[in-house]
C-alpha cells in the first residue's frame, strides 16, 4: 500500500506513546448510581489524554467504536492543541484556530487524528469494528489514515476496510450547483482475518417472541395463504421493533418462518445442472445465467430440506433460510433525515431553543450498533458531543434487553451540562417533555469522571505527584502486563492489583509521602513469602518504593517474587 505522508507526521507518529497516564477521577454527585469504572462512563477531558487514561482499564476490551470528529470544513473554529515538542507544531499553534484559508488545515487535521486513532486501536479487541463519520472535506484523507492505522488491503480476507456507508441525511450544505445530501461512515475492523466481526441478526434477539406469535397463528388451523398474510400483517405492525430487517413472507409446511431468495445468477455464467420438481414431476427451469452453486451444494441443500419447490412448473427454485441462521447484511446506503437529531434533543431539553448545533440522530447510531454491538458490548465514542451514542446504546438495550455499556469522552465545557445532562434526563425522564417516550425515563446508571494529574513515577517519592492507589495501580498493571486492569480484582488493603495467566501483580503504595518513607512501604522477606503463599505456582511481580530483601535471597528461598523499584518502573519492565 502507498505510504501516507502529511506535514508533521514525523512528530506525531509516536506521540500517543509520550502522552502521560492520567487517572480517572470519579465525581459521584454528577453521575447516577454507585461509582463504577467498569460501567457506563462519561469523561470530561481532552480525548487524547482520556483515551490514554482508559488504556489501563480497557485495553483490548472495546467491542465497537463510533466517532464523529471535526469535519474540518473551515467554517468551525477547531484548533490543533496537542502538546507536541517541535518548532513546526508550535508555529501552527500560534496560527489557530484553523479556517478554510489555512493551506495546511488538512495536514493539521491528520496530525490531530493520528495519535487518537492509534489509542483507539489499542483499546479495541480483535474483531472490533470502528464506525467513523465524515463528509466530503476529509473523506479521502480519513480513509487513508484508517488504513495506515488498521492495516493495508492486500486481500479481501484481511482488508480491515469493511466498507463505506453513504448516509443520505436530506440536508444540502453545498454552495455549488450540485446538492450535497449525504455524508460517509467508514467502517474498519481490527485484525480481520484472525477474527470475523460479529454481524448480529436482530432475528436472534426476537426469536422467542416470533415463535410465540407463530404458535398463536398456527393454532388457528389457517391455510398457507392465510398464514402468510397474517404474518405479513404482523410484520408491518412490529417492523419498528425489528430494526434493519428485510421483509419475509415465506412459511414452509412445518410452520417455521423462512426467507425465500431466488438462486439465479445474473451478470455471469453459473453452474448448469438438472433438478426434478417433486410437486410437478418436471425439471425445474434453468436460470438464464445458470445456478450460482455446484451440484454438490445442491445435494447438501436437498438433504437439509433447504430448497423450496413451487406448484408452478415455470418457477425457479428458492432457498429456505431459517431465522436462527439468518444474518442481515448491512446496506451500503442508509437514508435517515439528519434533522431528526435536533428534534430529539429538543424533546430532551424543551427549555432550550438550540441545545447543540447539528447533533446526530440516535437512530443512525442505533442502526449501526444493531449490526455489530452484541448484548454485552462495550461501545466507545471519544468525540461525544451531545451524547447521541449513549442515547443509541440505551435505546438498543431497551429494544432487545441487552446490557451494552457506553464510554463517552467530551473535552468541551458542556460535557457536564449537556452531554451528561442528556443521559441523566434519559435515565430519570423529562417531566416537561411533550413526548411520552421521554417523560417516563429509561432507567440506568453512569459514572462521571474528569482526568487527574499525570502519573509521573519519577516524582512520586519526591512528593510532587501522589496519584491515588487505583490510578497508579492501573497504569503500572498495564505497563507490566500489557493487559487492562480489572477493578473488581483490586484489593487495596492487601496491596494486590490483579493477575494474568502467568503472574500476580502487587503494589505497595499509599498516596502519603511520610508513609512511603517508612519501612512499611518496603518489600520484606516476610511480605514476599506472604505474597507468594497466595499462589506458589505463579510468579509474583511487586512494585514498591524500597526493599529489605535481595533478589538473590528470594531465589535462595525459592520464593517466586520479583521486585520492581517504583520510581524506575517505567524503565525496568520488559514489554517484549
Amino acid at each position: 500500500m502507498t505510504e501516507l505522508n502529511f506535514k508533521g507526521k514525523e512528530f506525531v507518529y509516536n506521540h500517543h506513546l509520550a502522552v502521560p497516564f492520567r487517572p480517572l477521577v470519579p465525581h459521584a454527585d454528577k453521575g447516577i448510581g454507585p461509582v463504577s469504572l467498569d460501567g457506563n462512563l462519561i469523561i470530561h477531558g481532552d480525548n487524547l489524554h482520556a483515551l490514554k487514561a482508559l488504556l489501563p482499564l480497557y485495553a483490548g476490551k472495546v467491542d465497537c467504536v463510533y466517532i464523529d470528529p471535526p469535519y474540518n470544513t473551515g467554517k468551525s473554529d477547531w484548533s490543533y492543541n496537542d502538546q507536541v515538542n517541535s518548532p513546526m507544531i508550535k508555529e501552527w499553534l500560534n496560527s489557530n484556530p484553523i479556517t478554510v484559508d489555512d493551506t495546511l488545515r488538512h495536514d493539521k487535521w491528520a496530525c490531530m487524528m493520528w495519535p487518537r486513532l492509534q489509542l483507539l486501536r489499542e483499546l479495541m479487541k480483535p474483531g472490533a469494528v470502528i464506525f467513523a463519520s465524515i463528509d466530503d472535506n476529509e473523506v479521502a484523507l480519513f480513509k487513508h489514515l484508517l488504513h495506515a492505522v488498521f492495516g493495508d488491503n492486500n486481500s479481501p480476507q484481511t482488508n480491515p476496510h469493511l466498507g463505506t456507508i453513504v448516509w443520505k441525511n436530506a440536508t444540502d450544505n453545498n454552495p455549488t450547483n450540485i446538492a450535497t445530501e449525504h455524508e460517509y461512515i467508514h467502517v474498519f475492523c481490527l485484525q480481520r482475518g484472525d477474527v470475523v466481526p460479529i454481524w448480529n441478526s436482530p432475528w436472534s434477539d426476537l426469536k422467542e417472541h416470533l415463535l410465540v406469535k407463530e404458535s398463536d397463528l398456527l393454532g388457528q388451523n389457517l391455510s398457507a395463504e392465510q398464514l402468510s398474510e397474517k404474518y405479513a400483517n404482523w410484520f408491518r405492525q412490529h417492523k419498528s421493533q425489528l430494526g434493519p430487517l428485510q421483509e419475509y413472507n415465506q412459511i414452509d409446511s412445518g410452520g417455521i418462518f423462512t426467507a425465500s431468495r431466488s438462486v439465479h445468477n445474473p451478470g455471469r455464467e453459473g453452474y448448469r445442472w438438472d433438478l426434478m420438481n417433486p410437486k410437478t414431476g418436471k425439471l425445474v427451469p434453468q436460470p438464464l445465467m445458470g445456478y450460482r452453486f455446484p451440484e454438490e451444494t445442491r445435494d447438501e441443500l436437498l438433504a437439509q430440506d433447504r430448497i423450496i419447490f413451487s406448484d408452478d412448473p415455470d418457477q425457479l427454485i428458492r432457498i429456505k433460510i431459517y431465522l436462527k441462521d439468518y444474518k442481515e447484511k448491512m446496506p451500503g446506503i442508509v437514508e435517515i433525515d439528519g434533522r431528526r437529531g435536533a428534534n430529539e434533543l429538543k424533546k430532551i431539553f424543551p427549555e432550550s431553543k438550540q441545545a447543540f448545533k447539528n447533533p446526530k440522530t440516535f437512530t443512525l447510531i442505533e442502526w449501526l450498533l444493531s449490526f455489530t454491538a452484541g448484548p454485552d458490548a462495550v461501545v466507545l465514542d471519544s468525540f461525544a458531543g451531545s451524547g447521541t451514542t449513549a442515547h443509541a446504546v440505551m435505546k438498543l438495550n431497551q429494544r432487545d434487553g441487552g446490557n451494552r455499556r457506553f464510554i463517552l469522552v467530551e473535552c468541551e465545557d458542556y460535557a457536564d451540562h449537556l452531554t451528561a445532562e442528556r443521559v441523566r434526563r434519559l435515565i430519570k425522564g423529562v417531566p416537561a417533555s411533550k413526548d411520552d417516550e421521554y417523560r417516563s425515563g429509561l432507567g440506568g446508571k453512569f459514572t462521571y469522571c474528569t482526568l487527574g494529574d499525570p502519573v509521573e513515577l519519577d516524582k512520586v517519592l519526591s512528593g510532587e505527584t501522589l496519584p491515588p492507589y487505583a490510578g497508579l495501580g492501573a497504569a503500572l498493571f498495564h505497563m507490566a502486563t500489557n493487559r487492562a486492569l480489572e477493578p473488581a480484582a483490586v484489593r487495596e488493603d492487601d496491596f494486590y492489583l490483579g493477575a494474568t495467566e502467568g503472574q500476580h501483580v502487587w503494589l505497595i503504595y499509599k498516596p502519603d509521602l511520610e508513609w512511603l518513607k517508612t519501612p512499611e512501604a518496603a518489600l520484606t522477606l516476610s511480605r514476599a513469602k506472604a505474597f507468594a503463599a497466595t499462589d506458589p505456582d505463579r510468579r509474583h511481580l511487586v512494585f514498591a518504593p524500597a526493599r529489605y530483601v535481595s533478589q538473590k535471597m528470594l531465589a535462595e528461598h525459592n520464593i517466586p517474587v520479583e521486585f520492581v523499584p517504583l520510581p524506575f518502573a517505567l524503565y525496568r519492565i520488559d514489554r517484549s
